[in-house]
């Protein structure tokens, strides 16, 4: 009998074309994605998986369970090929589709109320980081928080150049008003 946890359910062996098929989505997927997770499950509930995948889903996170077999398949060619020696044991793959910080964001989350979740690797750029880099993924600025911070360092020479040019004429106001009211005080 099932008690709620992932490795006491026995899956049916799948067919050849389920296993064609599951590899070219992970594939499509890695292709497009900007980082990528690999956390061993072990010992978490149905629930807190789901919870997990609802949480992925909202923040633009492809997750799932896959077999190792069939992940080393799927990412020959991408940029996480650098993960394939770290897949072992029961894993979950977790891509970024929307910034490469996502992901770890969503792990992060994630493992501060569910310690059983345990990161095994983080890849970003074609590159394997250490797991203890996931906080420092975590914190890489969203697509829109990016743009925000180009626009800001773009207009801060053009603020600063028109902050030069109306100088001399609001010195020169501020002397006037001084020299008035120091007429208007004695």
């Amino acid at each position: 009998m099932c008690n709620g946890n992932y490795q006491e359910i026995y899956t049916v062996p799948m067919r050849l074309e389920d296993k064609q098929a599951l590899v070219a989505e992970v594939n499509a997927v890695a292709v497009k994605a900007y980082s990528a997770i690999a956390a061993e499950y072990r010992g978490l509930t149905v629930e807190q998986i789901n919870t997990l995948r609802m949480k992925a889903r909202k923040d633009g996170v492809w997750l799932k369970v896959v077999k190792n077999t069939l992940a080393k398949k799927a990412i020959v060619g991408t940029e996480f090929e650098c993960l394939k020696d770290v897949l072992k044991g029961p894993l979950i793959l977790a891509f970024s589709k929307e910034d490469p910080g996502a992901v770890a964001r969503v792990v992060r989350d994630f493992v501060k109320d569910n310690e059983l979740l345990v990161v095994k690797a983080l890849a970003l750029s074609g590159k394997l980081l250490p797991t203890a880099d996931l906080e420092r993924l975590a914190k890489l600025p969203t697509r829109e928080q990016a743009y925000a911070m180009l626009m800001g360092v773009m207009q801060a020479p053009i603020t600063k150049f028109v902050r030069t040019l109306a100088e001399p004429h609001a010195k020169l106001v501020r002397t006037v008003a001084a020299v008035r009211d120091q007429k208007q005080a004695a």
